[in-house]
């Protein structure tokens, strides 16, 4: 995994892919190495030992070993109960379902169908080497693709294959968008844009359908940039443009930029326009702890400041605003939570939530893949509020779902965890922020997939009984297996 964590900062964390006791949810923060995973708290400490603790009551009384009970219906909603007796009551749970599978099961068939898109993929990390994810391979000569039955097997043929397990088989995601990230070196992209196009090319073309979107990586600045705008329009026809402001996502860069910079960009937006491709996604905040001394010159430009005077110039663009914008921690969760709990404002979030009143706009969204998840299971109320901050600005309608996944493993967790979350009903009362009703609700169904889908012009609420849904079904008659496992950078 490329990533900006030097080889000394990188020999005091592990993989969380290495932990051999995953449980339904993480329980710490993970990094896909553009900022610091911190520490466990004591109150995920406790959510750790809890979920372990109540797991083996629960399994010996089902019959059955704490692995298998963890990957179940069960499992999930036992540890949000759990979350809740250590964070307080956040999240929608049936104590009932944690003791009954049978209850548990027939929730999660329920809402099976439930239409998600992603607007945020990755595959994942190449330091990630498993030994346990060799038997995936038996399990696509199986389901996808008997012609490769006795091959073989090496991890370098899994890493897809594993994004597809993840993603299409272990969540309910029905439509993904991936993405990657530029650097200055070409050799250090997560995937090139030609390399993106081709896995978007394969997923449909096994599916049988349009399950999987695909960026093209903008380089403001660097040689040739636009050239390969040119490039992208005529050959790969990208879904939509993917952009990071500070150049490179891994060291001080040498092609930072501005959304609003005349000169360098909206010549660009001029041929975005033209082709008719109007999304253009833009990476923001999500920086190292130390940012000011690893990004001396380039941070700056990881602002929301410049997005209300292109949104501004350019309403026939759509710009979406990755992570929502939020600012990197620069101490404990507990201090930004309490700053929050007394000022009702997150750090750069709430800037972006007020771009459209301030500026007259309709065209600027925020993006929740890593803001959700990290602050989810750090402190759920900070969780919470920051999706009230997005729709008290923004509006419902203008939020959109994104996991960052795989590096967290299978969306299925987070998917959960949305569909459950509540907003306090003080923070409703004090800050005004909305509350976000039921798993179906008309809120969470707009972030969840709706909104995606407008802006990507997709008709219809699911995709058809394809070849992924026909291999997901066969996967589940054949007992699904979820992984339980994360895939970046942890401190132990």
């Amino acid at each position: 995994m490329s990533c900006w964590i030097d080889d000394g900062i990188r020999k005091s964390l592990t993989l969380a892919a290495f932990d051999k006791d995953p449980l339904p949810i993480p329980t710490q923060i993970i990094s896909n190495g553009e900022f610091n995973p911190l520490p466990r708290t004591e109150d995920q400490k406790r959510v750790a030992a809890l979920i372990r603790e109540k797991a083996d009551s629960h399994s010996r009384k089902m019959g059955l070993d704490r692995r298998s009970f963890l990957r179940s219906s069960s499992g999930m909603a036992l540890a949000f109960v759990v979350m809740n007796s250590v964070y307080g009551e956040l999240f929608r749970t049936d104590i009932a379902e944690a003791h009954d599978l049978d209850q548990a099961e027939a929730r999660r068939l329920r809402l099976k169908d439930q239409f998600i898109f992603d607007v945020q993929l990755h595959f994942v990390s190449d330091d990630y080497d498993e030994p346990g994810i060799l038997q995936l391979r038996q399990y696509a000569a199986q389901f996808l693709n008997p012609a490769i039955k006795g091959e073989k097997t090496t991890f370098e043929m899994l890493r897809f294959e594993n994004f597809l397990k993840e993603i299409y088989l272990d969540s309910d995601t029905k439509i993904g968008l991936l993405s990657s990230a530029p650097s200055d070196n070409k050799d250090n992209w997560f995937i090139s844009n030609d390399e993106l196009a081709r896995a978007r090319s394969i997923v449909n073309a096994t599916a049988g359908s349009k399950r999987l979107y695909g960026h093209f990586i903008i380089t403001p600045g660097q040689p040739g940039w636009l050239d390969e705008i040119d490039r992208a329009i005529a050959e790969i026809h990208p879904d939509s443009w993917k952009g990071y402001t500070i150049g490179d996502p891994f060291r001080d860069s040498a092609f930072p930029w501005r959304l609003d910079d005349e000169a360098l960009m909206y010549p660009a937006y001029e041929k975005m326009v033209k082709a008719g491709i109007r999304n253009i996604c833009i990476h923001k905040g999500l920086l190292p702890l130390d940012y000011q001394q690893a990004f001396p010159k380039t941070w700056p430009f990881a602002r929301v400041d410049d997005v209300g005077p292109a949104a501004r110039d350019w309403p026939q663009l759509n710009f979406i605003i990755y992570h929502s914008g939020l600012k990197p921690m620069s101490q404990l969760p507990e201090f930004h939570l309490q700053e929050f709990e007394r000022t009702g404002r997150i750090d750069w979030v709430t800037d972006l939530a007020e771009i459209p009143q301030k500026y007259g706009v309709s065209n600027v969204y925020g993006e929740l893949g890593t803001a959700f998840a990290t602050s989810a299971v750090t402190h759920p109320r900070h969780a919470a509020g920051l999706v009230g901050t997005l729709i008290k600005g923004m509006g419902a309608d203008h939020v959109l779902w994104g996991t960052d996944s795989v590096w967290y493993g299978s969306p299925q967790w987070q998917i959960e965890a949305f569909r459950r979350i509540e907003m306090p009903q003080d923070l409703h009362e004090k800050f005004g922020f909305p509350m976000l009703g039921s798993e179906t609700g008309p809120i969470k169904q707009q972030i969840l997939g709706g909104n995606a889908a407008r802006l990507y012009g997709i008709q219809g609420d699911s995709p058809a009984q394809d070849e992924l849904a026909r291999a997901k079904a066969a996967y589940e008659r054949a007992g699904r297996q979820p992984s339980l496992l994360s895939y970046g950078y942890v401190t132990p």
